[in-house]
């Protein structure tokens, strides 16, 4: 090949990849944005059961990852999945998923039962569904599972409305609702620690190219507790009416969390703080300590 023949070559590849590299990006900043809202799926003169929000709002979550225009990367075939190109929606999605189990967790022991209460059949079947291995692609797929965890939630939701009710509703009870806090705020305390992450578990250094991963791994976490806050605020709204700082503190949380969700830098930077160049890192933690502080106060009122 001559030498214009190469150059012409390695011109269109080069193209071929900014092009494909743009399309991830713009892409994901679409899918990020979930087209739902509690506001407009529960409007304030439609009567509900608060744990419908609840468990509406968690497969939503899901379902926007299985049927997006990504699909579920973390399982998929190298160039798409946690390496290569589409390894930035594949650690969000590493990062909604831990959420959305431990979001599920909590809904089917305390915030649906207590100590001598049974557990909800499908919530329990949701729970399990949803600990199946993220990166697992066939024996039994992740979608299949993720799936079916979906469809049981959809099923724990068509109890609630049954005659006689077949599922078991939200309690109410504030020592059971701090527990999710208590789970969601370990979480964001991860996060925060791998955000300011300077070595590996095998002692090796982060470098350069590993900061995305930990970037939208955290942000994975904000998404699904972004939309489960605003779920949680109508579900209990009763305990908030009577308490106003409750509801205050609600959206202190709310809103950091939201702005974390969608961050989404063309190329995630890890610039010194006296740098020339942002460090996208901490400007990611600054939204999830935020938040994480706020979830703490939230904790202090709901103890009183």
């Amino acid at each position: 090949m001559s030498p214009k023949k190469f150059a012409i070559a390695a011109a269109i590849v080069f193209a071929i990849f900014i092009l494909v590299n743009l399309g991830l990006h713009f892409g994901q900043k679409s899918h990020d944005r979930l087209d739902y809202s509690v506001s407009q799926a529960f409007p304030p003169n439609k009567p509900f059961v608060p744990s419908e929000i609840y468990a509406t709002t968690l497969a939503a979550i899901m379902e926007n990852e299985l049927n997006g225009g990504f699909g579920w990367r973390p399982n998929d075939f190298f160039l798409w999945g946690m390496r290569v190109m589409a390894d930035n929606n594949a650690n969000r999605q590493l990062g909604i998923i831990m959420a959305v189990r431990e979001t599920t967790r909590i809904f089917k022991d305390h915030l649906t039962k207590v100590s001598s209460n049974e557990y909800d059949p499908n919530l329990v079947i949701a729970d399990t569904d949803f600990r199946n291995d993220a990166q697992r692609w066939i024996l039994p797929s992740a979608e299949s599972k993720y799936r079916d965890g979906v469809r049981h939630l959809r099923l724990y939701l068509a109890g609630l409305h049954a005659t006689p009710e077949t599922s078991r509703e939200l309690n109410q009870r504030n020592v059971e609702l701090i527990r999710l806090f208590q789970s969601w705020g370990d979480m964001l305390g991860d996060a925060h620690a791998n955000l300011y992450r300077t070595r590996k578990d095998n002692g090796s250094a982060v470098h350069s190219w590993d900061v995305d991963d930990y970037f939208y791994h955290a942000q994975g976490y904000a998404h699904v507790m972004y939309y489960m806050m605003q779920a949680v605020k109508r579900g209990y709204h009763q305990s908030l009416t009577t308490k106003p700082v409750l509801a205050q503190l609600f959206d202190e949380s709310i809103d950091p969390l939201g702005k974390a969700a969608v961050l989404k830098p063309l190329i995630v930077l890890d610039g010194a703080p006296d740098g020339l160049f942002a460090n996208h890192r901490h400007n990611l933690d600054a939204y999830i300590s935020e938040a994480r502080q706020k979830m703490y106060s939230i904790r202090e009122e709901l103890e009183r």
